[in-house]
């Protein structure tokens, strides 16, 4: 399987580059998948909530009135749960959120979106470039010329790089990310319309 290489103007440069079928051209795991997304957002929860029970609120333990007689239900005392601003009954806790996932199934889930999004033809690798000055303008022109204004994108470079104009750049966009390959994960490339990979990012993959 083969891509087309394109320059940051957004014309083809002639060169392509090999995908390994073995990464880009399985047959997608929705099961993997699931878990994947599921780790990640989960992974994204503080998980600090708490509310104060019945033995945290400030008040009396008086017994508010006689167990029987009075015509009504019985009470407690005013930190009943029932009243307001009573404790609450079984509240949240602080606690974590986070999931074991094995590495063979985060790497199978990871493949199998890379290979959607290569049948879906919403792949394109730029040859390498940099930013000579920290400016979103320029990475927003960049996105036009490849007809990609308007999408959420998700830009994959190789680990090895040091472009700090380019994040600079890319950090307003509200739609667009940077991403390097070691960083890559399943959520992100699912969230993407298109993925942008450079040159040396997609030989590294591979």
């Amino acid at each position: 399987m083969k891509l087309d290489i394109y320059s940051v103007e957004g014309n083809s440069t002639g060169k392509q580059v090999d995908l390994d079928e073995k990464i880009f051209g399985i047959e997608p795991n929705d099961h993997c998948i699931y878990l994947a997304v599921k780790q990640f957002r989960a992974h994204q929860r503080q998980g600090t909530h708490k509310t104060k029970e019945r033995n945290e609120i400030a008040g009396s333990r008086k017994k508010i009135k006689k167990q029987k007689g009075t015509g009504t239900a019985r009470f407690g005392d005013i930190k009943n749960p029932i009243f307001r601003g009573g404790g609450r009954i079984f509240g949240p806790r602080p606690r974590t959120y986070s999931l074991d996932l094995n590495k063979k199934v985060k790497q199978l889930a990871r493949n199998s979106v890379l290979s959607q999004k290569v049948k879906n033809e919403e792949v394109i690798v730029l040859e390498d470039f940099t930013f000579d000055t920290p400016k979103t303008k320029n990475y927003v022109e960049m996105l036009k010329k490849l007809k990609l204004d308007g999408k959420k994108t998700l830009l994959v470079v190789n680990d090895g790089s040091t472009d700090k104009n380019l994040n600079l750049s890319v950090r307003n966009l509200e739609s667009a990310k940077v991403s390097k390959v070691s960083g890559l994960n399943t959520y992100e490339i699912l969230n993407a319309n298109t993925l942008i990979f450079a040159e040396s990012a997609i030989k590294a993959i591979v």
